[in-house]
């Protein structure tokens, strides 16, 4: 059993459990979490007893909210840039071993999955969604951008459903999630332990999971796709937008809607979310990392996203005071600079198991 409160991790016979354990932070992760995921999933790897591994939330509000900003914001006020760097990339490098992780690794998902959350869980074998499963990358709304792999994902999604997703930030349900291939299985949450028993006894997970498996219904999202696509193919967030307000019809108060909630995200996020989902084609997961983490770099070491936590998560004023303040004064070379900009010092994503 883990020292670490924050995450429970123990051995049940041939599997390996690693138990979200902060519900009043919605099990937002720690560098501290992500060090113990980290060391634990190496070990259960290279253990020849070990059939394989489960992820899963101690609370059946949130499986993961994603990363701690808090504790980002706080170690800024110190001054403790260099930290906070080596300690962000580390999440990226736990993404790229759960891709290597050879294992099945059985995500168990109830409640939101925002951000961090979805890269602890999307890379493994198999990604299970309670009744209540919510997704969403949120990040434009913070100061941030879309990371913990999106730079692979968002792009391979239809049309320009990522692209969608990622200038508004907006969640989906289970349904959507998985006729976007985001899960494998729709399993609710009252299964969740006869999953982990059979687990620990080495029962073959597949036809344990499809037996459970229950039909999510139709996406609403993809019954959306043909108006998203036209909408969010245009070459700028501005001129997405202004096709957004110019809509009418059936589909006037959607597109309206829309439109607020991209314009009360950060100017400087949305024209990187922009380029990331649409100018590098389809990258391996280790290449759109290394993308990330200089992206990271620049946020990390600015201003933007401090006060989108200062404004979301600390002072909840509601209220940040964005910079620069529109989409118009953000350059594509302020943008260039950032994707061309400094390397995380000492970040490559390596595989653990080679």
């Amino acid at each position: 059993m883990s020292k670490n409160q924050d995450i429970l991790l123990e051995q049940r016979d041939r599997c390996g459990v690693a138990t979200l354990n902060r519900p009043k932070a919605l099990n937002a992760l720690n560098y501290g979490m992500i060090a113990d995921l980290e060391a634990s999933y190496i070990k259960w790897a290279i253990d020849p007893y070990i059939y394989g591994t489960v992820l899963r939330s101690a609370s059946d509000r949130a499986f993961c909210s994603g990363g701690d900003l808090k504790a980002i914001y706080e170690a800024k006020s110190s001054g403790n840039i260099d930290t906070i760097l080596e300690k962000y990339t580390s999440e990226y490098q736990h993404n790229w071993t759960l891709d290597r992780f050879m294992k099945p690794h059985v995500a168990l998902m109830d409640g939101i999955v925002f951000g961090g959350g979805v890269g602890a869980s999307l890379y493994g074998t198999h990604k299970v969604a309670g009744e209540n499963y919510s997704f969403a990358m949120p990040e434009v709304r913070i100061g941030f951008f879309p990371d913990v792999g999106a730079t692979y994902f968002l792009p391979r999604m239809p049309g320009q459903i990522g692209l969608y997703l990622a200038l508004t930030g907006n969640a989906i349900n289970r349904a959507d999630a998985y006729a976007l291939g985001l899960l494998t299985h729709c399993i609710d949450a009252s299964e969740f332990d006869a999953i982990c028993d059979a687990m620990s006894d080495a029962e073959p997970i597949d036809p344990v999971l499809d037996s459970r498996h229950v039909d999510p219904g139709p996406s609403k999202l993809l019954e959306m796709q043909y108006q998203i696509d036209r909408h969010f193919s245009h070459a700028s967030v501005e001129e997405i937008l202004a096709s957004l307000d110019a809509a009418n019809g059936d589909e006037k108060e959607w597109a309206a809607d829309t439109a607020a909630t991209i314009r009360k995200n950060s100017p400087l996020s949305l024209k990187v979310a922009f380029r990331q989902v649409t100018a590098f084609g389809l990258l391996s997961l280790d290449a759109a990392l290394i993308i990330e983490a200089r992206v990271a770099y620049a946020f990390l070491t600015g201003d933007e996203l401090y006060e989108g936590v200062r404004a979301l998560l600390v002072e909840k004023d509601g209220k940040p005071k964005w910079s620069p303040r529109s989409l118009e004064k953000v350059s594509d070379d302020v943008v260039d600079a950032i994707f061309a900009g400094k390397d995380v010092p000492g970040f490559r994503p390596a595989n653990p198991f080679a």
